[in-house]
């Protein structure tokens, strides 16, 4: 346990919002954006999801100025799995204290049980607000029909390769179908998206992003990279330093043992990227 307490520490900010605080004014000082996300999900009782939303609308308070107030929610950690309305009714209340402070909301995308839900919901809460945007995973393979109809709609979208252990008719499997097919969503939504986030670790995506957006003429205020908290650090800078926008995603809070679990555990990839970046 001690051994995944410090190897969660590098990716972890702490336990507290206000350790998430300190690590997003620090990143701000380095002109890099963060996303801040408390963790937890799969919830099933009405109080803990009321916990939740309440918690949410604490941290966009306490965000200071000077530093974007930008988080991230799971929708299962505000009832979706209890009942469509009290998911709708806690995310809307989490959207309103959004608004009062100027901040945004990212509706982040769990496993593909609940992908149509989300996706729904969302598409329900942005007929009332536009300050929220949505993620999509590039190996789905339904994935290029919802870019499409974001792009319609002008949503802001997150896009990532997708992190769960997925069914092969649900998701591609191989790496190389799922980089071609986060290519072809990515120059979509640089083409014709709202403010797209492109959301990837792998070199090799960041650097045809830059090439296809050079290319292109889709100027670097169009769009940012992101990437998650702990992970390629150097080469946040390196992107800033070039003129690009970079957002971190920063998570915090008590149950960082199933988040950091989770990523080792569901794809081989990650636990040699994590492996990789602790030796770096």
């Amino acid at each position: 346990m001690r051994a995944l307490a410090f190897l969660a520490s590098r990716f972890v900010a702490g336990e507290r919002p206000q350790d998430a605080v300190r690590v997003g004014e620090r990143l701000k000082a380095r002109g890099i954006n963060a996303s801040f996300d408390e963790l937890g999900e799969d919830v099933h009782d009405r109080a803990a999801a009321a916990r939740a939303m309440r918690s949410a609308c604490a941290l966009l308070r306490m965000i200071p100025e000077g530093v974007e107030r930008n988080i991230s929610i799971k929708m299962s950690s505000m009832g979706q799995e209890i009942s469509r309305e009290l998911c709708v009714e806690n995310v809307s209340q989490i959207l309103e204290a959004a608004r009062e402070t100027g901040g945004f909301v990212r509706l982040d995308m769990e496993g593909s049980k609940l992908t149509e839900n989300t996706i729904s919901v969302f598409h329900e809460l942005r007929k009332r607000y536009d300050n929220v945007g949505i993620v999509l995973q590039a190996y789905l393979h339904r994935t290029p029909d919802d870019v499409k109809e974001a792009v319609r709609r002008k949503d802001r979208v997150r896009l990532c390769k997708g992190a769960y252990s997925e069914a092969p008719e649900v998701a591609i499997q191989e790496m190389a179908g799922i980089r071609k097919a986060y290519t072809a969503c990515a120059h979509e939504l640089l083409a014709n998206g709202n403010y797209p986030a492109i959301a990837t670790h792998d070199e090799e995506l960041v650097a045809d992003t830059i090439a296809h957006t050079r290319a292109a003429g889709i100027g670097p205020e169009r769009f940012e990279f992101q990437m998650l908290y702990g992970l390629r650090p150097k080469r946040w800078d390196e992107l800033v330093a070039e003129g690009y926008r970079m957002r971190v995603y920063v998570p915090f809070g008590t149950h960082w043992i199933p988040y950091f679990y989770r990523r080792l555990r569901e794809r081989r990839e990650n636990v040699m990227f994590v492996l990789r970046s602790l030796f770096r």
